[in-house]
């Protein structure tokens, strides 16, 4: 399997609001950046879609090393959250519908072809990678503001 890094960001003014997401994707010292965003969004959807659309563009399995500012992604994933909501019918232990389960659920089905290792990397703390996602998805953002 191809190894490849990808680093993620969403944003949104007001939550909800206009939203952006950015992602760099890394392979052998290549780079790809990726943006895009909604006029009326949340911060959540946003986090999510970075990792999806950074995911949809691998054309063939890969072993993914993803780093992201969201805990609500990274935990969801490490800690077996998300697919316990699917499990469930998209309802949380506390008997509350999951939210966003059509960004899980594409999500999820990428994970059955990636092997996906999830880190969290604490925002706005000088990542230059995670940095340069934060400039992405605001610059995205900014075209619905």
């Amino acid at each position: 399997m191809k190894a490849v890094t990808i680093y993620t960001d969403g944003a949104c003014s007001g939550n909800p609001g206009p939203g952006g997401w950015g992602a760099i994707l890394e392979y052998r010292g290549a780079e790809k950046e990726l943006s895009g965003g909604e006029p009326e969004t949340t911060n959540n959807r946003m986090e999510l879609t970075a990792v999806i659309r950074a995911l949809e563009c691998l054309r063939e399995p890969c072993a993914v090393t993803l780093y992201s500012d969201s805990k609500y992604v990274v935990d969801a994933l490490n800690l077996g959250w998300a697919k316990a909501w699917r499990a469930k019918g998209w309802v949380k232990p506390d008997k509350q519908p999951a939210k966003n389960p059509d960004l899980w659920a594409r999500l999820l089905d990428l994970l059955e072809t990636h092997e996906v290792s999830a880190n969290w990397v604490r925002g706005h703390a000088d990542n230059e990678k995670n940095e340069r996602c934060d400039k992405l998805a605001v610059q995205a953002r900014e075209r619905f503001a």
